[in-house]
């Protein structure tokens, strides 16, 4: 079962979505509030296992909510669900510790994709969002840091790009025929090249350096 707190400061948002999953076999709401303050407050209290969270939010924000509860309680998966779809604000949402970004127009439907795929510890990127920004050529030669150059193999390139449209690694392993364990160890080598610190700077690469190919 994956237990959820959320917060979100349109009431009949949350009603709607609570509804939808009421008699969800695997999703159970077990909390909602309408500020950041009282997210961090009911996350101590309850303990769930993935938290919604919108971005603008009265009191304090769900960025900043975000890095508390990371810091609190770092086992605890973070999906944003908002109408922003600016790059700085996702970049923000990722670097507080999110691992999934839903725009609210997306749907429940896409929503229980999401909400599985973050508790599943799997990074969930809305493809409506990818497909905003990530439109500019990068070359496969790749600088890393002041000087150090790292080159990616075509076959890294093509998981990357995946990974920049939100896709999870049972989606990429469907899409190009090779099995989750290959993608995984091609996450984890791409991590290592480029001198990241997990999957979530993985995908903040690909959308700071706009990883479309």
């Amino acid at each position: 079962m994956i237990t959820i707190a959320m917060a979100e400061d349109h009431q009949m948002l949350i009603d709607g979505i609570k509804s939808f999953f009421e008699y969800d076999d695997e999703i159970n709401i077990i909390g909602t509030v309408n500020n950041g303050e009282e997210l961090v407050k009911l996350v101590s209290l309850k303990q769930p296992k993935l938290v919604i969270t919108d971005i603008r939010m009265p009191k304090m924000d769900g960025i900043e909510a975000t890095k508390i509860i990371k810091q609190k309680h770092p086992e605890i998966k973070v999906l944003a669900m908002t109408m922003f779809d600016q790059p700085n604000a996702i970049k923000q949402m990722l670097d507080a510790g999110a691992t999934g970004y839903i725009l609210k127009n997306s749907g429940v439907k896409m929503l229980s994709k999401a909400i599985i795929s973050v508790a599943n510890g799997e990074t969930f990127f809305d493809p409506n969002v990818a497909f905003n920004f990530m439109n500019s050529y990068v070359d496969e030669n790749v600088t890393v840091g002041k000087s150090e150059k790292v080159v990616l193999s075509n076959r890294e390139k093509e998981i990357l790009q995946l990974i920049a449209k939100g896709k999870t690694s049972k989606q990429i392993s469907e899409e190009l025929f090779i099995a989750k364990t290959t993608v995984d160890t091609h996450r984890k080598n791409m991590i290592r090249k480029l001198n990241l610190n997990g999957v979530n700077e993985l995908m903040k690469y690909a959308i700071d350096k706009k990883y479309n190919f």
